[in-house]
């Protein structure tokens, strides 16, 4: 009776340590998905059409924003072509646009959103136009912890008062020949 006894708490206890334990808990990590910009008009890394450029009507493509971090002030955009012959030539600057716009319309700008200088000293888009060759066009979007207090800057300046103010960054390109 005795080694039944024994054998029948064996049993309980081993199937206790077999039996998985609930009360540990499962972490599950889950990586939030980077931010990004996109476009109907045309895929990463795939040619801009023809509409977008100096040989069409040369207005601004539609874009998309997606995954903006929680904690963001404002979005900027960089527009540039660092083919081009004479240094990166730079097409499009918006900044302060509010965080919660996730699509812009083919030939807008944001309601919130400010624009600054091109290559050409000109505030808007200026379309895509190489003179030779296919070029690389990085649409750039900046997500920041404040909207920033400047009136028509070019690339540069724009770029150091974000410096300190980024939080992510996405790219989309674009490709063109003529």
């Amino acid at each position: 009776m005795k080694k039944i006894l024994v054998l029948a708490i064996l049993i309980v206890v081993v199937s206790l340590f077999a039996l998985p334990n609930n009360s540990k808990k499962t972490i599950v990590v889950s990586q939030k998905e980077n931010m990004k910009v996109t476009s109907t008009a045309f895929e990463n890394n795939s040619k801009i059409p023809r509409i977008y450029t100096c040989d069409g009507k040369s207005i601004s493509p539609p874009l998309s924003f997606v995954n903006i971090p929680a904690n963001v002030k404002s979005l900027s955009l960089i527009m540039d072509d660092p083919d081009a012959s004479m240094g990166t030539f730079v097409h499009w600057i918006l900044f302060n646009i509010d965080p919660k716009v996730q699509k812009m319309k083919e030939n807008s700008v944001p309601q919130s959103a400010l624009q600054g200088k091109t290559s050409v000293d000109k505030v808007g888009y200026v379309g895509v136009c190489p003179p030779s060759g296919t070029h690389c066009y990085y649409f750039k979007l900046y997500a920041l912890d404040t909207a920033l207090n400047l009136t028509n800057p070019d690339k540069e300046t724009l770029e150091k008062e974000m410096q300190k103010h980024v939080i992510d960054k996405a790219e989309l390109i674009g490709l063109y020949s003529r």
